[in-house]
């Protein structure tokens, strides 16, 4: 069983939800929109250097979609894992304002780990899940996988999880196919890359999260 290997974290393309600023978290969510479905074919070159024998996706169908290029590239099904999914919205799903969804996770920051949106998750029960994804694909003895993800759960996950990615990004976030790459074993991640993160000026949750509480 090999656990040290090479992790690279990838957030969807582009879908009509993203460019409306609604907050789709709940599968099956939106599907890409013509810019999407481009970012997902260009993902192919883009990782094209990359010795890649496995690749996986959450529940939701944008991430599945955003695979499907890179799988039939390299004659690989996608393998989904329900971990892997979004932060959920709760009560907020589909809503245009995500003041209370960033508030939930800077309270996080701040220490309160248990701190959850109406029928969200807390930072424990987030981390818990997704460490949980993480795990049984470190423990399928891929030499490199591609994991294709969401932003809020794959910047948060990187920020607790892998040294130095939080002084790597600062205050960006994962754009649209935006990815990083990590390499290790859980528990012991190291960043080698960041790639394709945007700015949106002054952010405080672009701060390390402990939820070991």
């Amino acid at each position: 069983m090999l656990l040290f290997m090479r992790l690279i974290l990838v957030r969807h393309g582009q879908t009509s939800s993203n460019v409306g600023l609604l907050l789709d978290t709940a599968a099956p969510g939106a599907d890409l929109d013509p810019t999407g479905h481009q970012q997902a074919r260009e993902l192919v070159d883009r990782l094209a250097h990359e010795s890649i024998d496995a690749i996986y996706a959450s529940t939701l169908v944008r991430t599945q979609q955003t695979a499907a290029p890179l799988a039939a590239a390299r004659g690989l099904d996608v393998r989904v894992l329900p971990g892997l999914r979004e932060i959920p919205a709760g009560h907020e799903e589909m809503g245009n304002v995500a003041t209370a969804y960033v508030t939930t996770m800077m309270r996080w920051h701040s220490g309160d780990v248990h701190a959850r949106i109406p029928g969200g998750e807390t930072a424990v029960e987030f981390l818990e899940r997704y460490d949980d994804a993480v795990n049984q694909i470190a423990a399928a003895g891929h030499q490199t996988a591609v994991v294709i993800s969401h932003g809020a759960a794959l910047r948060v996950w990187a920020i607790a999880r892998v040294p130095g990615f939080a002084e790597a990004i600062g205050r960006a976030h994962f754009d649209n196919t935006g990815f990083m790459v990590a390499e290790g074993s859980p528990g012991s991640w190291r960043l080698l890359d960041a790639v394709g993160f945007m700015h949106y000026g002054n952010d405080p949750t672009a701060l390390s999260i402990d939820a070991s509480q």
